[in-house]
This record gives structure tokens, sequence and C-alpha cells, in this order.
């Protein structure tokens, strides 16, 4: 359901604007994913690629912002953020972007409604029948889980398409849209199984330069990338030392080493134990670079 709603977000489905519009909004009802905010969250997420402050979909934090966070909430954010957690954060992304009217200019803000009018309606209607024609175990076996499911791979693909040691965000006046789009996205080779699951959407490099090519063209659109332009690009395997140093080294955003960790003043147990504790398997294929 995402990959069809996000290539109609990106204008790669249809040739009709109208009908891009209605499978988006139908296709991420299921998800309860609002299908305008997201659009313009992410087309902006497109135009604005390993931009500090400008980047909505993934990005180091700020020192300052790190500062600002206090008892709690500052708990609550390096454990989500500093750990397999990381891989549920999108459900926080989801609740924070696309349900605020706050965000959206006035002219957005009717189609923002609508959507969201669409997504109520799911809610209202869909979830109640499954409850009462499957009970409570139902709702959560038959969408829950799923959902969850969804989730997962949301932010795992995204965390690893836009995390990388060797990989900056700039500030405006130093960032360049065709760099940022080329050599700031990272391409993953998952186990083929995960591939054939989640249609090609892992191959993300080619979706950067041109996002209006549809899920079923990536791969040919990648094997022209490295033909002419492979040199610039990062390529890895999923592996577990890649996600080792994902969840406990690269936080917090630093200008000398794009990354460092939330404990590089002062040791913190639980990054501690995690790192070592997590596996740290390292298995590239032998087309893997970087």
């Amino acid at each position: 359901w995402f990959v069809v709603g996000h290539d109609c977000g990106h204008r790669a489905f249809s040739k009709n604007q109208l009908v891009e519009d209605i499978v988006g909004t139908l296709a991420f009802m299921p998800l309860i994913y609002p299908f305008e905010p997201w659009r313009i969250k992410h087309n902006h997420h497109h135009a604005h690629t390993n931009k500090l402050v400008e980047d909505t979909a993934w990005h180091p934090v700020p020192k300052g912002e790190v500062e600002n966070w206090g008892g709690p909430r500052a708990a609550a954010f390096k454990i989500f953020l500093g750990s397999p957690l990381k891989l549920w954060a999108s459900v926080g992304h989801w609740a924070i972007w696309h349900f605020n009217l706050g965000l959206y200019t006035e002219k957005q803000k009717p189609r923002v409604k609508i959507s969201i009018a669409a997504c109520a309606l799911f809610v209202a209607t869909v979830l109640p029948a499954l409850v009462y024609y499957t009970g409570w175990f139902g709702l959560v076996k038959f969408w829950l889980m799923p959902w969850l499911g969804y989730h997962f791979w949301m932010s795992t693909f995204t965390v690893i398409h836009h995390t990388a040691p060797h990989i900056p965000f700039k500030p405006a006046d130093q960032w360049n849209a065709a760099r940022a789009q080329l050599t700031g996205t990272v391409h993953c080779d998952f186990p083929r199984w995960i591939e054939f699951l989640t249609h090609d959407i892992s191959v993300h490099v080619p979706h950067h330069v041109s996002s209006k090519i549809p899920w079923y063209n990536l791969r040919l659109a990648h094997n022209s990338l490295q033909q002419n332009w492979g040199q610039y690009m990062t390529e890895c395997s999923f592996n577990w030392r890649m996600m080792k140093t994902i969840f406990t080294e690269l936080h917090i955003y630093d200008e000398d080493n794009n990354y460092v960790a939330f404990d590089f003043e002062k040791d913190d147990a639980f990054l501690a134990f995690q790192r070592k504790y997590l596996p740290n398997i390292f298995t590239p294929s032998p087309a893997a670079r970087t």
C-alpha cells in the first residue's frame, strides 16, 4: 500500500493528478497516514536532502537541541534515538508531522483536511468493524501488527538510506543539491526476500536523483547510475555492524566529524551496554562498496 501511495505522492503513478490523489489517499488510509500532509513533507525532504534544519526525514540532532533536553525528555529521546527502538521512530514522525494543521499554509490546509478526514473515516468505520467481526485480538492481528511492521521497515530503510559516518549534513550556504542527491544517500542490498516483499523500495539513490521514477524502474535506473556515476555513490549490504554503529555512535551533528555519539562528553551506561552486547557482524557482498 505504501509503495503505491508513495509513487502517487511523487506523481509517478499516473498522468492524471486527480487519479493519483484518489489512489494515494485510499492506499494510505489503512496506514492512517494522511496522504496530502505526507506528500508535502516528503517532497520537502527530497528538495532539501541532507540540508541541516530543512530536511524533514532524518537528520543528526543539533547540539543546541540536545542541550535543551532535560530530565525524562532527554532520557526518552536518547533511548529511542540511541538504540534499536530507532527502528520504530517513524511512528513519532507520523504523529508529529502529519496531523498538525499549523505546519501547513492556508492554501495547503483544505487538501490536508480532506486527507485527515479520510483517515478519520477509516478509524471510525473499518477498525470498529474489524473488532466487531474478529474481536480485539483480530484488531491486533490484522491491523496493529502489520502497521507496526510497516513502521519497522519504514524506519529501517530511512535510517540506513540517510545515516552514514562519512555522509555530511550541510548548512544551507554550503549545500549542493546534485551532490546531496547522488552522494548523500545510501544504496543497501537486503536479502532477496525482503527486496521482493518491499517492491525494491530500498533502491534509494535513483529515487533521489529523480523521484518520478516508479518503483518498478528503480533497479534499471540504479544500474545506469552505477555505470555512469558509480564512483560517487555509496553502496553496502545489510549487516549488523552497520546497524550497531547507527544505534550507538551516529547521533549528534558535528561540523568536523559529521556525527558524535550522545555520550561524547560523558560516558553513558546504556550506550556502553549496547556497544558490548549488540551484534557486530560484518558480511559484505563482493559487489558492495563505499
